[in-house]
């Protein structure tokens, strides 16, 4: 049985490596730059944006990976497609060398360094806390959603004498951070064979503390000045998560301690006893299993059989036309607000940031929760709750005023942030756990399809209001494409609907 101590500490892992991982998420920050930089239409741009996305296409290598090579390994490669995708940018961006599909070819090579790390993440999330994977998903996954929040931190910090920090900031940072953190992380990147079921309910509510203070802290700093204190107080925060782990080896070392002490206490335990012992632990075992376990009969369905499955094409059309679509509206946010008057987006796509984080944290704490009382939500019908008030957001951006445009990219970000880590959890619930790695892999395939042809059609709509400029401003530059995306995100939530009715065990 291994070590809990060592357990929570490959959870801790891959909180780390999730807090890194979305590298892609700062586009936003530099992409009016780079486009005036290199002279890029806006299709162009919305090109090199879904780009990103394009590397999951190929995301299900990570997968096939994870079942041949040890996970430590499988992260660092996915950290060094990130460091030669990001990091040829940075030196060649400003040469006439790096052509634009030198650039989008190395966006994707970065974009699918990103499932790779996520691989690893969600498998050891889900193997190593099997009656708590739910939980362990949300945490860990929410952490994604600070990545811009904390790549605009370090970028401040760092470079705090420029009053706007420029793309080579962004594409050096995206390159080194995470492969540093990757090769910190990797010795505690493992998975583990848990025979026991009980749940972690204390290491828990300490990890649920923490995340919240973390979430509300990113909140803070997104709406007042960065400052070097916010700082120091975020990356406390992020270190935090190492008290579980140090608590779990105290009281290993407390135990064993009183067992060694037992031991020599204990002369006469005959062989019938001990079997008898044996014989009550396993019952007791059992017990935990069938009472917290709460194993369900599950379709184990594996690759390409997914295909043939009407539910997959439900989830995977609903996925995308909401939280792929959210994607989208994050992707061209900096487009967005440019066209609205702001002069310096950081501190909008900082705010989605930390909204999308309480976003992916959301579905832990009412797993965490309903656990407790004995009912758990079914994942289809919670993502159809989310996805309800996210098309009301896309038509709250009709209204020009600054005020709905910061609501509606807290509710498209909070939304977003949460379907996506429900998703995480559904794929295992609807498919079986034994083809994870691939089965998801394939789920999230929905993404470069969808940001392709969402981000293709808001760029060709932003292009004509432009009238032969690089750049449109007022709200009419993304009118239409709000009322689209609205409309098409009402489909998926009655997409999402059939499913969950579908799915549903009815008594």
């Amino acid at each position: 049985m291994p070590s809990p101590s060592v357990q929570w500490l490959s959870f801790v892992g891959t909180i780390w490596l999730q807090t890194i991982n979305g590298a892609n998420s700062d586009f936003p920050v530099y992409s009016s730059q780079l486009k005036d930089l290199k002279s890029f239409s806006q299709v162009k741009l919305n090109f090199l944006a879904f780009a990103s996305d394009a590397g999951k296409l190929f995301g299900w290598f990570s997968g096939l990976a994870a079942i041949f090579l040890p996970l430590w390994l499988v992260a660092v490669i996915g950290a060094i497609f990130g460091l030669v995708g990001y990091g040829v940018q940075f030196l060649f961006l400003g040469s006439t060398h790096l052509s634009y599909w030198h650039l989008f070819t190395l966006t994707a090579l970065a974009g699918n360094g990103i499932c790779w790390i996520n691989t690893v993440c969600y498998i050891i999330c889900i193997q190593n806390f099997p009656s708590d994977s739910r939980v362990a998903v949300g945490i860990s996954t929410s952490y994604v959603g600070l990545s811009a929040k904390i790549y605009a931190v370090v970028a401040d910090v760092i470079f705090r004498p420029q009053s706007n920090h420029d793309a080579k900031t962004y594409l050096g940072l995206n390159a080194i951070v995470p492969i540093l953190v990757s090769i910190l992380v990797a010795p505690f990147l493992r998975e583990m064979e848990t025979k026991n079921k009980a749940r972690s309910s204390c290491g828990f509510m300490v990890m649920f503390a923490i995340t919240l203070a973390t979430g509300i802290c990113a909140v803070v700093g997104s709406i007042r000045p960065e400052s070097r204190e916010h700082a120091i107080s975020l990356g406390l925060l992020l270190t935090a998560p190492l008290v579980v782990p140090l608590a779990m080896k105290y009281r290993e070392g407390k135990e064993e301690l009183w067992w060694n002490r037992r031991e020599r206490r204990v002369h006469d335990i005959t062989v019938d006893e001990v079997d008898t012992r044996e014989s009550v632990m396993d019952l007791e075992m059992r017990e935990v299993e069938s009472v917290d376990g709460k194993v369900e009969e599950s379709v184990e369905v594996g690759g390409l059989q997914l295909l043939k499955k009407v539910n997959f094409w439900l989830y995977f059309f609903s996925y995308m036309f909401s939280a792929t679509l959210g994607l989208v509206f994050l992707n061209n946010l900096g487009q967005i607000a440019e066209s609205r008057g702001f002069s310096k987006t950081t501190t909008l796509v900082s705010l989605s940031s930390s909204f999308g984080f309480f976003g992916r944290l959301m579905p832990s704490v009412l797993d965490y929760s309903s656990t407790k009382s004995g009912y758990m939500v079914s994942r289809p019908a919670f993502m159809a709750i989310l996805m309800a008030p996210m098309a009301g957001a896309f038509f709250l951006l009709l209204n020009p005023s600054r005020l709905f445009l910061y609501l509606g990219t807290t509710i498209i970000g909070g939304c977003t942030g949460a379907i996506t880590s429900i998703a995480v959890s559904a794929t295992p619930e609807l498919f079986g756990t034994k083809h994870f790695g691939v089965n998801h892999n394939i789920v999230v395939t929905n993404i470069p399809v969808g940001s392709f042809l969402f981000g293709y059609f808001a760029a060709f709509l932003y292009q004509r209001e432009a009238e032969g400029s690089h750049s449109c401003n007022g709200i009419r530059c993304y009118e239409k494409t709000f009322i689209i995306w609205g409309s098409t995100c009402s489909v998926a939530t009655l997409l999402c609907t059939v499913l969950y009715a579908r799915t549903r065990k009815f008594c």
